[in-house]
């Protein structure tokens, strides 16, 4: 007999195979979840995603769900509706484009090519932890400026979000209140994460060039609270969705046979007389592209978003009551069998015209920072396959990931090595 609490076992188990079953099943767009008391439903059909995700904000919009984040990242654009929000992504678009950033590729680059020097000096690294850190430091060129991170700035930051993440994603969900004693353990580590970010906030305020996006959107009036708040989420969402995804990218280059030669050769073929990839050739670049599409495909970092009717409403073929939340989850879309051939396989041939890709979510809600993060996983790519080799991963293949707050990587150790010069440069534009 099923009640409030039927599937919760199952979700806390496993989240991940739990929403391949209940979605790649499905025989309805909306399918129940029983993981409490308040209805929730999962989206399993992509035709009416966009009109729920352009749905008026009165009927359907951000709920309790994503409101939870606020306790780490406050009251910013990734929490906030309505006219405020709009008027803040206006300028955080503008920013984070792709015709904006990509006047900045060759910075980027630089910081790729200098990550790499120094973890091939180790002979293996770890992925994830080599390139989340790069990836917030090529966020914060687009945003703030150059040097605008030390290193300790960045050790902060990912020791911060390690500090909390899990607390965070275990809330999320969790429909039975903590005992009192890990309530107070969980809300002094989120203080203190917190306090140690707002230093870093502090100092990125202090060193933000004068055309970055703080300046941008310290002219809007915000008051202090809401520019560090909204500095703080372009720090962790730079850091660690785009770091999450580049770590699958490099992990595929390394054990995809011949993937790494063909990526090195498709750099040489656009980089220029200096030693540059010009961002106008990367239009010219399609098997790094296509990497990065299907990497995304198979490791959305966001793979789950929601939405929260604020009224009574018919949606999906259902009544649905106010405070019904609608969980839209890119990581069961992505490998629905019914969507794609062989979802599991790492494959790139596809088409992502699909209605069924959406790892940057959709729409006007879809993530601003998708232009930036496109670009920055392109460079990685050329720029580490075209200077490097790989060898052996360990383990391999590697687990999933695990549901946090974000698709966080296994550990994973993958052995590297420069390339040998004869395919450096193999045809050099």
């Amino acid at each position: 007999m099923r009640h409030w609490f039927s599937d919760l076992t199952a979700f806390q188990r496993d989240p991940l195979a739990f929403l391949l079953e209940r979605g790649n099943s499905a025989t309805e767009p909306l399918v129940p979840m029983a993981l409490g008391p308040a209805p929730m439903f999962l989206v399993t059909d992509p035709e009416i995603i966009k009109p729920l995700l352009k749905a008026d904000e009165g009927e359907i919009d951000k709920g309790r769900l994503i409101h939870k984040l606020r306790s780490v990242v406050g009251v910013s654009s990734l929490t906030m509706s309505g006219d405020e929000y709009v008027r803040r992504r206006e300028v955080l678009h503008k920013y984070m484009a792709k015709g904006s950033v990509e006047r900045l590729t060759a910075p980027m680059s630089a910081e790729v090519r200098a990550v790499g020097a120094r973890i091939a000096k180790n002979r293996s690294f770890s992925p994830h932890g080599a390139l989340a850190p790069l990836a917030l430091k090529m966020a914060c060129i687009a945003l703030f400026g150059r040097q605008v991170l030390s290193a300790a700035d960045e050790q902060t930051i990912v020791a911060a979000v390690r500090l909390v993440e899990d607390d965070l994603a275990d809330e999320l969900f969790r429909v039975v209140p903590l005992m009192p004693w890990e309530s107070y353990r969980r809300k002094k580590r989120r203080e203190f994460a917190r306090k140690a970010m707002s230093l870093v906030v502090r100092r990125v305020r202090d060193r933000a060039h004068d055309a970055s996006v703080l300046r941008a959107l310290e002219s809007l009036g915000l008051s202090d609270e809401d520019l560090s708040n909204e500095i703080l989420t372009m720090l962790l969402t730079g850091h660690h969705t785009t770091g999450s995804v580049a770590a699958w990218l490099v992990y595929h280059l390394s054990t995809e046979p011949g993937l790494a030669d063909a990526v090195a050769d498709e750099a040489a073929s656009i980089t220029d007389w200096s030693g540059e990839i010009p961002a106008d050739r990367l239009k010219n670049a399609p098997i790094s592209l296509a990497l990065v599409r299907e990497v995304l495909r198979l490791y959305p970092s966001a793979w789950w978003f929601s939405r929260e009717t604020k009224r009574d409403i018919e949606f999906g073929g259902r009544k649905l009551r106010r405070g019904t939340s609608l969980i839209i989850a890119p990581w069961q879309l992505h490998r629905d069998p019914r969507h794609w051939d062989e979802p599991e396989k790492f494959r790139l041939d596809r088409s992502y015209g699909n209605r069924a890709y959406l790892p940057f979510g959709l729409g006007p809600r879809a993530c601003v920072g998708m232009g930036l993060a496109m670009l920055e996983l392109q460079l990685i790519a050329l720029e580490f396959a075209s200077a490097y080799s790989f060898g052996q991963v360990t383990p391999c293949p590697a687990p999933r990931p695990t549901p946090s707050v974000t698709l966080i990587p296994p550990d994973m150790q993958i052995e590297i090595r420069i390339r040998e010069p004869a395919r450096l440069h193999a045809s050099v534009a």
